[in-house]
């Protein structure tokens, strides 16, 4: 019993003295800064939502026709299914049908990707004339968004270090080694990527009516937007 409580108070002895260690950090001196970086990128993955339902197809089509049409009509404009298409959701009302004897309805939800708006609006257009309306843009994203992200925060450290070293040389001081390092939460980014595919949303609606006669919209994406700050603390010499 004794051997255990001394090692029970052993062990807040050293938590105490890391919570003290984190408070006053280190005994020398040092400069904090805090770097900024961004980046705008262009989408090359466009994420649609597709609903099919057999009741609101205009053609009177079952489910099965509908998705069929669909799939010839990919395959046609050249989307690689087996990659680019997959099934999310499959449901029914079949459980409400036998109590209210209505008509039993079947619900089909795709995730299309697309990689460019060229592409994006001939799916919209063949769509529309296949009777196909519940598309929306779901999220957008780029293959080499991680790559772009570990650039923007070494972006963001080498300014944080660039800040340093101009504040100090007016103390006619230097920098030493960095002490300490923190990405610090940017709660904008994600509202940000949220905003953007709303907007985007709303556009290729408005664009989608375009016919086969005239010439297709001008449809420009806005850009993800990658922010970070990261902060730094540097040796004081």
């Amino acid at each position: 019993m004794k051997r255990l409580f001394i090692g029970f108070l052993l062990t807040i002895s050293l938590s105490g003295f890391s919570q003290i260690g984190e408070k006053n950090f280190i005994d020398q001196n040092y400069i904090e800064v805090t770097g900024k970086a961004e980046l705008d990128i262009l989408p090359d993955m466009i994420y649609l939502k597709i609903i099919l339902s057999d009741k609101d197809n205009k053609n009177k089509q079952s489910l099965d026709e509908i998705e069929r049409s669909m799939i010839g009509k990919l395959t046609e404009i050249g989307v690689d299914l087996n990659k680019d298409l997959s099934v999310k959701d499959f449901v029914s009302n079949f459980k409400s049908y036998w109590l209210s004897k209505a008509d039993v309805i079947l619900t089909k939800e795709y995730q299309l990707i697309v990689h460019d708006t060229k592409v994006l609006q001939k799916v919209f257009f063949e769509f529309q004339k296949l009777g196909i309306s519940n598309v929306a843009i779901d999220r957008l994203d780029n293959t080499k968004i991680e790559q772009f992200r570990r650039e923007v925060k070494i972006n963001a450290i080498k300014a944080a270090k660039d800040k340093a070293v101009s504040l100090t040389a007016s103390l006619n001081q230097t920098i030493g080694r960095a002490i300490y390092i923190q990405e610090l939460e940017n709660p904008y980014f994600a509202n940000a990527l949220q905003g953007r595919a709303a907007g985007v949303n709303v556009r290729m609606k408005s664009a989608s009516g375009y016919s086969e006669d005239s010439s297709a919209p001008d449809v420009e994406f806005e850009k993800i937007n990658l922010q970070y700050s990261i902060l730094v603390r540097f040796e004081l010499k």
